[in-house]
């Protein structure tokens, strides 16, 4: 959960918008409650209770109130279309019992996501427009930043692109302050970090019996269920399996088979555009520099700061990738210990956002120098949210702003020559008095 504000007699401007809060829901995805849609709406009460807290009560009734879902909710309407109406009911009956103005609660397409993400991330770094000290605003020369996001089950590209798509589902018009933007984005369902790791595991499962990319040492009960449920999966799901099944799965520390477990979900033959991505997605040439978040920053940011290891280019990425999977269950725990429940995971992760980034949108070692790993800019998450909600409360207008805020540089010029002008006058006059005055007493 965010929490977003801005000055109230503002609403009209840009660059005024700053993330209050935030709050991290306890638990999975509302998708993971499709089996019991109740507990949808109560996982979100610790988070509202502190949206109470955080919203000035004088506040409550006039903060409006979204809930955006996304790739999780996307592949649960996909395969249970009734299961996600109910839960999307479950958490509207939920937050319509705050004090909040709950505008509702809508399944973002995968465009919109990526879309939002792009939005979020070069408004927050003032690459559409700018109010600079002399009262007004201005358009940076600098170009937008294109975005890159990993959730849980998707991933978006998007960036802003010269020439029209050969494939106009990955076209869109934006008209910002404006400026108009030609946007090309594609979300890849399935190709978020969760899923990616089920599929990971599906696969070493269907071939290896043991997983290439968990660490020596490590060892855990796989519910067959578990990772067969998904549509992501059904690929290697067999015809006939035990969905209460448990198998043993240990892992083996192997940088070679792990990495050939992500370059295989990538198909890169096919193409019937003049050039693709991946799965025979059309991408134009990649343009101008570019920022990761989400799942992106997490990963590298971990090899980094825990694994102490170089990642400035793709060359650093990959060994970085390699040296992490070398690593041993004991060699994990110990430079991490907090990060327990996500550590045997790391390996394949590293792995995935580096084939992802290399194999599967093309970045060489040129572009990807333009590639910033965030979390944060202006003090606000990046992602998708914050344009979602800016594009929801229509904080970013069509139409450039007025020139001027308050009074203008140019006005204050304008009085200061005016008071300049009637000092010297009334100086003027005073001295013709003073004049006046002294002959009248010479007479």
């Amino acid at each position: 959960m965010f929490i977003y504000k801005w000055p109230a007699d503002k609403e009209n401007d840009t660059g005024i918008v700053g993330q209050h809060s935030s709050c991290d829901v306890q638990g999975g995805g509302i998708s993971s409650y499709a089996d019991d849609p109740s507990k949808a709406g109560r996982s979100l009460v610790e988070c509202l209770e502190q949206a109470l807290r955080d919203v000035p009560t004088e506040r409550h009734a006039a903060t409006p109130l979204y809930l955006g879902a996304t790739a999780g909710m996307r592949l649960l309407n996909l395969t249970r279309p009734e299961a996600s109406a109910s839960v999307l009911a479950a958490v509207t009956q939920t937050l319509t019992q705050y004090p909040f103005d709950f505008r509702g609660a809508r399944i973002l397409s995968g465009q919109d996501e990526g879309v939002f993400g792009w939005v979020t991330a070069n408004y927050l770094l003032e690459n559409f427009i700018k109010y600079g000290w002399v009262g007004r605003w201005f358009r940076p020369r600098k170009g937008t930043l294109g975005a890159m996001d990993l959730g849980g089950a998707s991933t978006q590209i998007t960036f802003e692109t010269t020439q029209p798509a050969e494939d106009p589902a990955n076209e869109v018009h934006l008209r910002l302050y404006g400026q108009r933007y030609r946007v090309y984005t594609h979300s890849f369902l399935c190709y978020g970090r969760d899923q990616v790791l089920q599929r990971m595991l599906a696969s070493a499962l269907q071939t290896h019996r043991s997983h290439p990319c968990w660490p020596r040492g490590y060892s855990t009960q796989v519910l067959l269920g578990n990772v067969y449920q998904s549509p992501c999966t059904g690929a290697q799901r067999p015809q006939a399996f035990n969905s209460s099944a448990r198998v043993t799965v240990s892992g083996t520390s192997d940088p070679e088979l792990c990495r050939g477990l992500a370059t295989e979900l990538f198909n890169v033959s096919s193409c019937s555009f003049s050039q693709c991505s991946f799965n025979g997605v059309f991408q134009p040439p990649l343009s101008g520099s570019f920022i990761a978040f989400s799942a992106f920053y997490y990963t590298v940011d971990f090899l980094r700061t825990v694994m102490g290891l170089p990642t400035a280019t793709l060359k650093q990425l990959d060994a970085a990738a390699v040296t992490t999977c070398n690593q041993t269950w004991a060699q994990l725990q110990a430079r991490a210990p907090e990060q327990k429940a996500r550590l045997a995971d790391y390996c394949a992760g590293a792995m995935f956002v580096q084939q992802l980034l290399s194999r599967g949108y093309g970045f060489d070692e040129r572009k990807f120098s333009g590639v910033a790993f965030q979390r944060k800019a202006a003090d606000s998450a990046v992602g998708w949210a914050l344009g979602y909600m800016l594009n929801l409360t229509n904080l970013i207008p069509a139409d450039p702003p007025g020139l001027r805020k308050g009074t203008a540089f140019s006005s204050w010029v304008v009085l200061l020559l005016l008071f300049a002008a009637l000092l010297l006058a009334a100086l003027v006059l005073l001295l013709r008095r003073v004049r006046s005055t002294k002959a009248q007493n010479v007479i």
